[in-house]
């Protein structure tokens, strides 16, 4: 049975008091349109068709894609005119209807939701909820079965009394969608076209109306302002922490972590307080992440020890290294076994081999430094000329003073030191010592400047 997808996101969300378009306000540092892609992809539909109107030409900037078909809505006329736009595009057996600014819905959900459907029979997805204001009310006979859905300003005293709610999304046969938008009218308090009159439409025409619910009515909880944007964000974040626990994760507290993107954990991991996960992130057993560090697009390999206040993206660390307090590794950072990184480093392109060392103070760009060398404190690599970028590279066993300015490209090798303070310039050969510093002069009776009194 083939499957396309069609999804609602031409809304301009006013209450978001916003210039950017509702669809592409972030959760989890993805649009709430990005979130609702996501999912459908995972259906393997043959094409998905976005909705677009509002802000139509940011949304398609934003999310342009080969498997997207954007289909313009010039006026806003409600749910049952928007899906109208894609039929002429529509040609699967099945369409599954969805809404952008819905993202927490569960692929499993739109799964078993799908199996309800076929040639004569609709899955609708409904909601049970204590407080169904707001929801279209699913109406059903006498035998329990729907017979037509009700919008809350249309509804009379008996019908908004009914708890279970309309989600609005379904899944209908698609030779028939088009001639049931066909059929749709505004004649109602909205003066819109609604696609839930598609339900009495389908059961007039003897088709069953099958129902599923989520697990979770967050699932199917939408945002129309800030306010429910954030509790979205919030439910989203905690339902990723229980997943990472149940992989084996200690979360200090699951209220004070935040994933924003595709995470991948081994056992015994522990994470402290106020730590991100942003795009990437590869975390391997007996991993312990202190509190406050922000990590973007990185691979911590077996027992890496990251420590509070630490920054790292787009960097590997291999097992057993470890980098902070207060280190930033930047992109093209790459630590081996057991290398470290202390408090208040920060490398961007550069390569530490095995055991290697800098622990305090200290810039290392475009460098590659070899096993079991020590950098020392304030040791910084000159390696930008004003237009181009240069290399400095280390051997093994290297000994670098503190306070030292390395003057790229240059080339220490193995075993060479260098003395505090010294400006290296030219390279430096095996088991040499270089000193480049001015000789102290020390003079007798020197007299300190004295502060003149101007009064």
């Amino acid at each position: 049975m083939s499957l396309e997808i069609v999804i609602l996101a031409a809304g301009q969300g006013t209450r978001m008091r916003s210039a950017l378009p509702k669809v592409l306000h972030p959760v989890a540092g993805n649009s709430m349109l990005g979130h609702v892609i996501h999912s459908a992809r995972q259906l393997d539909p043959q094409r998905i068709h976005v909705v677009i109107g509002h802000g139509a030409d940011a949304v398609r900037e934003r999310l342009a894609a080969d498997d997207l078909n954007f289909v313009l809505q010039d006026k806003q006329l409600g749910t049952g005119h928007a899906v109208a736009q894609a039929v002429p595009f529509i040609t699967a057996d099945t369409v599954l209807i969805l809404y952008g600014d819905v993202p927490l819905i569960e692929v499993e959900t739109l799964q078993r939701l799908l199996k309800q459907a076929g040639p004569e029979q609709l899955g609708l997805l409904t909601v049970e909820l204590d407080d169904p204001t707001g929801y279209g009310r699913i109406v059903r006979d006498a035998n329990g079965k729907v017979a037509a859905i009700v919008e809350q300003k249309d509804a009379n005293e008996a019908q908004r009394a009914i708890t279970e709610g309309n989600t609005g999304i379904l899944a209908v046969p698609g030779k028939r969608l088009g001639d049931w938008t066909s059929r749709l009218s505004n004649n109602n308090a909205q003066g819109e076209y609604y696609l839930t009159d598609v339900i009495a439409m389908a059961v007039s025409d003897g088709l069953l109306v099958a129902t599923e619910q989520p697990l979770d009515a967050m699932e199917v909880q939408g945002a129309n302002d800030r306010k429910q944007l954030s509790e979205l964000e919030r439910h989203y974040q905690l339902r990723a922490a229980r997943r990472l626990m149940a992989q084996g994760v200690t979360l200090r507290d699951p209220a004070r972590f935040d994933v924003r993107g595709e995470i991948t954990v081994g056992r015994d991991v522990l994470i402290d307080i106020n730590v991100i996960l942003e795009g990437r992130v590869v975390i391997e057993d007996d991993v312990v992440i202190g509190p406050n560090c922000v990590i973007k697009d990185s691979t911590l390999r077996k027992g890496v020890v990251i420590k509070a206040n630490s920054h790292l993206d787009g960097a590997v660390m291999g097992e057993g290294s470890d980098a902070g307090p207060f280190a930033r590794l930047r992109p093209g950072s790459v630590l081996e076994a057991r290398a470290h990184v202390g408090n208040f480093v920060e490398l961007k392109n550069a390569h530490l081999g095995q055991g290697a060392k800098a622990g305090h103070l200290t810039y290392l760009g475009d460098a590659v430094i070899g096993a079991r060398s020590n950098i020392g404190a304030g040791t910084i690599t000159c390696n930008y000329d004003g237009v181009n970028k240069h290399k400095t590279v280390m051997g093994e066993d290297v000994f670098i003073g503190s306070n030292n300015s390395l003057v790229a490209p240059v080339d220490i090798s193995s075993g060479a030191t260098t003395a505090a303070g010294s400006t290296i310039n030219q390279d430096v050969a095996p088991a040499q010592l270089a000193v480049a510093r001015a000789r102290q002069k020390n003079i007798d009776g020197w007299k300190r400047p004295q502060k003149i009194n101007k009064d």
